[in-house]
């Protein structure tokens, strides 16, 4: 079987693997697109399948392997993927993040003062994925506004293309995206000449991450300016910018519809300082000493994650919650059932973040997936939500604008339909 209807299914239906786990378990088998494709959820079976070692592999849909690129690090396995995650993962080490920090800062209050003088109601939803997309642009590419807003554009068009049906007609999002991507593509590869010429005539690189990204390439043997490394920044580039959007609009979103959970927090945000000191920004707001937000974060990742799963690939036959799996299975681990699957008595389908601090969720939380390709993003996301909700929340008080539809697109991650109207005014 084609599995068309069961694709089709899957795109369309946010509750595909929920209701499907409920009926088969935990582990359940069908066809994607020709696929043979099992889904998993909970703590055993997930953690059974990172135990396989080399009897897993990576995967993705056509649509997204394609539009990453053939050398991306997301298709890349084994020796090959850990030696490049290595290198690309010097761009979020914790001194990284320090360097970006500011320029982080600057964007918020400037992201503030645009919601301010923006005419009322205004959606929210494309002001934080334009915030997310020049977060990610300026600090890892060292991309000034205008160059931003030059990308921009195509990516949005790119990201649109991602998860759908990889068949190039004329005018379809898939075609789009690919045309999209040829674009993006050349624009990277002349900001890494760019980065090269300077490199070889001994001037610093941009303000962004460059330089670190060139060391860790150096010393591996490659050249900056290689195809090769504008597919990694490609990927870096959606992995730091639609996944955190999604996470920025969910977390206001989730705060307007609770308002007693926003005071509940508003409390703690009363008591820490805006912008924060300098050098510190990487642990003003972290557990520790906002642990309110913290658990705010949780509660909204948990319940509408970035990514509602991951994909690998099984080389030989694995065994997942006694479950046995042959090989050249897609297993997909259902992020989202996993976060609203727990005991029978917690209500996980309520917005409570208070789980958090006492300790008796029993869910398993996985927004940024897990495992050794756990998303290299992570430290940088985290930071950028978390800078975000206290420079905003603090300064600003935004008001629900009646009437519009907050029911979520799924595809390529969680947004509100009528892209989150408010009515933005100081505090």
């Amino acid at each position: 079987m084609s599995g068309v209807i069961e694709t089709l299914s899957f795109l369309r239906d946010p509750d595909f693997a929920r209701s499907r786990f409920e009926r088969y378990g935990d582990v359940f088998g069908t066809t994607l697109l020709g696929q043979r494709t099992v889904f998993i959820r909970g703590e055993r079976a997930i953690n059974d399948l990172f135990a396989q070692g080399d009897a897993i592999e990576g995967w993705w849909p056509d649509s997204v392997r394609k539009l990453l690129g053939p050398q991306s690090l997301a298709n890349r396995n084994g020796a090959d993927h850990k030696a490049r995650r290595r290198v690309v993962g010097q761009l979020f080490a914790s001194s990284a993040l320090k360097r970006y920090s500011p320029a982080i800062v600057e964007l918020v209050d400037d992201l503030n003062q645009e919601l301010l003088d923006g005419a009322s109601p205004l959606a929210l939803v494309p002001k934080l994925r334009r915030f997310a997309f020049s977060v990610i642009a300026s600090t890892v590419l060292g991309l000034d506004a205008v160059d931003r807003d030059v990308l921009f554009v195509d990516f949005e068009t790119w990201c649109q293309g991602l998860f759908s049906i990889p068949f190039a007609l004329p005018g379809s999002p898939y075609a789009r995206a690919l045309q999209a991507r040829k674009r993006l593509l050349r624009r990277l590869v002349a900001v890494l000449e760019k980065a090269q010429t300077a490199a070889s005539a001994g001037a610093p690189l941009a303000a962004g991450g460059l330089d670190l990204l060139a060391g860790g390439l150096d010393e591996a043997g490659l050249p900056l300016g290689d195809d090769d490394v504008a597919e990694q920044l490609l990927l870096l580039l959606f992995a730091g910018y639609e996944t955190t959007a999604s996470s920025l609009s969910c977390l206001l979103l989730s705060l307007l519809q609770h308002p007693s959970e926003l005071a509940w927090l508003q409390q703690e945000l009363d008591g820490v300082s805006w912008p924060p000191a300098e050098g510190e920004a990487v642990t003003a707001y972290d557990a520790i000493r906002a642990p309110r937000l913290d658990a705010v974060l949780k509660e909204v990742m948990r319940l509408a994650p970035p990514v509602g799963g991951f994909f690998r690939r099984t080389r030989e036959p694995i065994v997942l919650a006694d479950v046995q799996i042959p090989a050249e299975r897609v297993v997909q681990v259902s992020i989202v059932a996993s976060h609203r699957h727990g005991s029978e008595s917690e209500d996980l389908g309520v917005f409570r973040p208070q789980r958090h601090l006492l300790g008796d969720s029993t869910a398993t939380l996985l927004p940024f997936g897990g495992g050794e390709r756990v998303c290299l993003g992570k430290a940088l996301a985290e930071l950028e939500i978390r800078l975000l909700a206290v420079g905003l929340l603090k300064q600003l008080r935004l008001v629900l604008e009646p009437d519009q539809d907050l029911t979520f697109r799924v595809i390529p991650s969680p947004s509100p339909k009528d892209g989150l109207l408010v009515h933005p005014c100081l505090r």
